[in-house]
C-alpha cells in the first residue's frame, strides 16, 4: 500500500466528518490507518470480542447486528464513506454483544483506538475530528431511535429511501426489514405501495 492511498483515505475520512485537516494533520492520520479486506459474510467483529478500532468503509457494505431470543436483529447498515464502530464496547473496553459482518466483499480501513486517541491528544485538529466522529454517530443513533419510536412503517421506509437509497438497492430484504423493525411481509407491502404512489 503506498502512502498516497493512505492520504486519500485520510482526506475522505476528514471530508465525511466535515472536519477539514491541514497537510500535517492529514499525514499524521494517514500514518495510523490500515486497510483490511473482508469476504462477503465474514465477521469483522464477533460477539465476545472487544471493539478496539473504528472502521472507515472504502468499498463495500457492512451490517451491525445482535441476537435476541435467538432472533438475528439488524441495528445498522453502512457502506462507502461510513464510519463503523460498536460504541459501547469501544468506550467501555468490554466484550461486544453487537457484531459486524460484511454484506459484500468489503475494504475497510482500521483506525486503532490507542493510536487515534494519542493523536487526538497531541493534535487539536485530529481531536476535533475525533469528537465529530462520535457526535455524528450519536446523532444518527438518536434519529434512528426517534424514527422507530414515532413514525409509521411507510414513513420509516420513505426516510431510508431518501437518506440511504444504496441500502435499499444493495442490502438483502430480510436485513432491511429488520433494520426498519418490520416483518418482511410488511416491508413488501410498504415497498409496493411506495412504488405505486
Amino acid at each position: 500500500m503506498n502512502m498516497n492511498t493512505n492520504i486519500d483515505i485520510a482526506k475522505r475520512i476528514a471530508s465525511s466528518l466535515d472536519s477539514p485537516l491541514s497537510k500535517d494533520a492529514l499525514k499524521a492520520l494517514a500514518e495510523i490507518v490500515s486497510p483490511e479486506k473482508y469476504k462477503k459474510g465474514e465477521r469483522i467483529l464477533d460477539e465476545g470480542q472487544i471493539c478496539e478500532s473504528v472502521y472507515f468503509i472504502d468499498k463495500g457494505m457492512t451490517r451491525q447486528f445482535y441476537f435476541k431470543y435467538d432472533k438475528d436483529l439488524t441495528e445498522h447498515i453502512g457502506y462507502e464513506d461510513a464510519i463503523i464502530v460498536c460504541l459501547e464496547s469501544y468506550f467501555k473496553e468490554e466484550p461486544t454483544k453487537l457484531m459486524i459482518e460484511a454484506l459484500e466483499p468489503t475494504i475497510a480501513w482500521k483506525i486503532n483506538k490507542h493510536d487515534i486517541e494519542h493523536l487526538a491528544s497531541v493534535n487539536s485538529e485530529i481531536g476535533t475530528m475525533y469528537r465529530r466522529m462520535f457526535e455524528k454517530s450519536l446523532i444518527t443513533s438518536q434519529e434512528k431511535a426517534d424514527t422507530l419510536r414515532f413514525e409509521p412503517a411507510h414513513e420509516r421506509y420513505n426516510k431510508l429511501m431518501q437518506m440511504h437509497p444504496e441500502i435499499l438497492k444493495r442490502a438483502p430484504l430480510i436485513y432491511i426489514a429488520s433494520l426498519l423493525q418490520m416483518t418482511p411481509e410488511t416491508l413488501s407491502r410498504v415497498r409496493s405501495a411506495s412504488l405505486n404512489s
